[in-house]
């Protein structure tokens, strides 16, 4: 316990020293966030952020893999902090000097492979004993690098509002400890998921609406925590009875996947590229319904909470109420984006209309705005 708070405090001071340099550094060099489609703050506010809180997690990842009690798992660490750098490194690159979005997708898929090929992969979709049907067998490979490839970008597409992205990953983070925590021998993994959020919690110090962010993790940090999220639910491997199956963790990251999966689609709809940006993300359609940037990430910590506590539940459950609290933590998902979806074309109709009917009594006519 006491190591584990050591690691937690050291971990958010590095952390805040760190992305208080950068802040330093983002201002005297005029290094600030561009303003396109998606976003919706103003004025100069340096974008490097997460450099700070990545740095910390690195540097006492470090250290904690080395001295973990589990043999090997230092050495075993290895294609894990490889990946994590390469994702960082390009994605601050990205973040001054726009890469192509194949070449971006082509260095996160190199990031995927540093990992899988040494083995770090899903192999089962239940804890229950449900024979074959438990097994990935042969999709192990496919399925993982899908996986680790999407979550990569799906925590960019909610990284729009002040303290979003870092509060929803430093809660997921939690809960991966909790759950590590909560099996036997898994003492490195569970403090690696909480200096992973100790690191989160120092740049929050930073990028929460209070009053405003004064620094934003930019595109390497986003793809920094997308990467590192997707790969601790693997990151005990060879130990089975600790191994998170793969629909526990995805019922974990349902907020950045649902809202990946609406804009991926939205665009294929649209006939746009997948990467053009637009306002129609969650958080934008929370905003579109009246909540501003502290309403906006409330509602979305809340719902956060809530999986967070039925994937916890089901992990500890017997087989039967394991299957009833993970179904639930997707009916819940699904509840509330519906709800949010139609809430959302209802707001947007209200302010067509009354768009219309101004127009009218000026003799102007506007276009209605597309429903999404």
């Amino acid at each position: 316990m006491f190591s584990m708070l050591i690691v937690i405090v050291s971990t958010f001071v590095l952390s805040v020293l760190a992305v208080g340099i950068v802040l330093w550094l983002s201002k005297k060099n005029a290094w600030y966030d561009k303003v396109d489609g998606r976003k919706i703050h103003t004025g100069n506010i340096p974008r490097l952020g997460g450099v700070g809180f990545a740095s910390a997690f690195i540097i006492v990842a470090f250290f904690i893999t080395i001295h973990a009690a589990e043999p090997y798992f230092g050495l075993r660490f290895l294609p894990v902090s490889a990946g994590m750098i390469i994702v960082l490194v390009f994605g601050v690159i990205d973040d001054f000097r726009p890469l192509k979005p194949r070449n971006k997708l082509l260095i996160q898929c190199i990031a995927a492979l540093c990992v899988i090929i040494p083995g770090y992969t899903f192999h089962r979709l239940f804890y229950s004993d449900l024979g074959g049907l438990s097994e990935l067998n042969w999709l192990t490979y496919p399925i993982s690098f899908i996986w680790i490839v999407g979550i990569t970008n799906a925590l960019n597409f909610i990284d729009g509002v002040d303290g979003l992205a870092g509060g929803i990953s430093a809660l997921i983070s939690i809960t991966y400890a909790l759950i590590f925590a909560s099996f036997a021998n898994t003492g490195t993994a569970t403090m690696l998921c909480a200096a992973l959020a100790a690191a989160i919690a120092g740049f929050l110090v930073f990028n929460l609406p209070i009053p405003k962010a004064r620094i934003f993790m930019g595109d390497g940090g986003s793809q920094f925590l997308g990467f590192i999220l997707a790969v601790l639910p693997l990151i005990d491997k060879g130990n089975t009875s600790s191994e998170l199956p793969l629909p526990y963790a995805a019922a974990l990251l349902l907020i950045p996947i649902f809202d990946t999966v609406s804009a991926v689609w939205r665009r294929v709809r649209d006939g746009r590229r997948i990467d053009s940006p637009d306002k129609a993300h969650i958080h934008h359609k929370l905003m579109n319904i009246g909540l501003n940037a502290r309403g906006v990430i409330g509602v979305l910590y809340g719902v956060q909470i809530i999986l967070g506590v039925l994937v916890f539940l089901a992990i500890k459950s017997s087989s039967v109420m394991s299957l009833v609290f993970l179904g639930a933590a997707y009916f819940l998902a699904i509840v509330f984006f519906s709800c949010l979806h139609y809430m959302n074309r209802a707001a947007n109709r209200r302010r067509n209309a009354s768009a219309q009917g101004a127009g009218a009594e000026a003799g102007n006519f506007k276009q209605p705005e597309k429903e999404v």
